[in-house]
């Protein structure tokens, strides 16, 4: 029987799809295997040494300490593309009202209430909120990973011109992008021809405050700028300066924070993005699933902090193994099996950053001489054999 925290209400649809035969689900499991939440915080909670995976019902992982958990043989889960229709929907909202002055027209509308006239004071008073149709415009998107892709095909369909950018773009997220779309060379290049910038890049050390002042001096007069992907990309002093001078337009943000509510210029969402019940749905089917696959199988789909490895079970016995990315390790871990003659029949080895992923599919079960073998090899954090 496989133990399971929840650390946030997640919805039945997802941990529906945890057999009752063989997962107890509670929110108040002291031993769990695996824990899956939303957006509650683990930075200082105390976990079990029972733990193995963590599965968040969401993109962000910034309420894990995935570093921490990795050292542990933690293995950390996220779900990808869950939510992102629902963020597609909330930037195409966003180039709207940061185009045209609909929260301010809305805002002085409602004003009106309890007064007489307001048919002949609306047209009286609604020039002072116009602006620009966004068709024809040019749209810069910066990652064009699951949110950003569907992002550059949705302005495409509006009928504005989309140049995109993503070093790191997979081979799935190239086919289902149009062919209309221009491949910037650089974000020079979109700062520097775009109307309206759109961020959905991960923020990296790299990226942090990407639009700083370098970047904003580089930008049209006037352009418009929105950010659903982290409020670090954005560098807030700066941008306070550019929408001061008019270089930046509008600012659209799903991150307010106590310096950017209230600045002229900047309308914040209150973090919108993936609320929408299909979205919590999405996130949950699909962090059952992979906490599912791992506890059973030992696979490993859409982790921030381990390697993808996904080997179809070739033996009734499988032996998992999380260990440091170093050299010359691989050869210790078959040689246990060899001493023991015990035959390998498939296996797989992954890696990513400084840690690694080994499964073994062994005609036998291991015996406890192999599993002390293995433990004793350097570099081996965590082992698990799976039957």
């Amino acid at each position: 029987m496989f133990k399971i925290l929840t650390l946030n209400k997640i919805a039945s649809c997802g941990t529906d799809q945890l057999p009752k035969e063989t997962y107890a689900i509670s929110s108040d499991e002291k031993n769990p295997d695996g824990i899956i939440l939303r957006s509650a915080d683990m930075h200082g909670m105390e976990v079990p040494e029972s733990l193995l995976a963590v599965a968040r019902a969401g993109a962000g992982v910034n309420n894990i300490p995935v570093d921490d958990y990795a050292a542990k043989g933690i293995v950390v889960f996220n779900s990808p593309g869950a939510n992102a229709n629902a963020v597609k929907e909330l930037v195409v909202a966003a180039l709207l009202i940061s185009s045209r002055d609909i929260v301010g027209g809305v805002e002085w509308a409602r004003g009106l209430a309890g007064s007489a006239g307001v048919a002949e004071a609306v047209e009286k008073g609604k020039a002072a909120f116009i602006g620009p149709e966004i068709m024809g415009k040019k749209l810069g998107v910066i990652g064009l990973g699951a949110v950003g892709g569907l992002v550059a095909n949705a302005g495409h369909a509006l009928g504005m011109e989309v140049y995109g950018i993503d070093p790191f773009m997979s081979v799935d997220a190239a086919w289902n992008l149009s062919r209309s779309i221009h491949r910037a060379a650089t974000n020079d290049e979109i700062f520097e021809k775009c109307d309206y910038i759109t961020l959905h890049a991960p923020a990296t050390a790299e990226n942090k405050k990407m639009l700083n002042d370098a970047a904003f001096a580089k930008m049209k007069d006037g352009v418009r700028i929105i950010n659903t992907a982290r409020a670090d990309l954005v560098d807030l002093d700066a941008m306070k300066r550019a929408l001061e001078s008019g270089k930046v337009a509008k600012y659209v943000t799903d991150f307010p924070t106590d310096e950017a509510v209230g600045v002229k210029g900047v309308i914040p969402i209150p973090h919108l993005g993936a609320s929408t019940p299909e979205s919590e749905d999405n996130c949950a089917i699909m962090a059952a699933a992979e906490i599912r696959e791992f506890l059973e199988c030992g696979v490993i789909r859409n982790s921030v902090n381990f390697p993808n490895c996904d080997l179809h079970c070739t033996t009734d016995v499988r032996v998992a193994i999380i260990h440091k990315n170093i050299p010359n390790i691989i050869g210790p871990l078959t040689t246990a099996f060899a001493k023991q003659k015990i035959n390998i029949e498939n296996m797989m080895n992954k890696s990513k950053g400084n840690y690694a992923y080994t499964i073994i599919d062994a005609a036998e079960a291991p015996t406890e001489a192999i599993l002390a073998e293995l433990k004793a090899v350097e570099g081996v954090i965590r082992i698990r054999v799976i039957k």
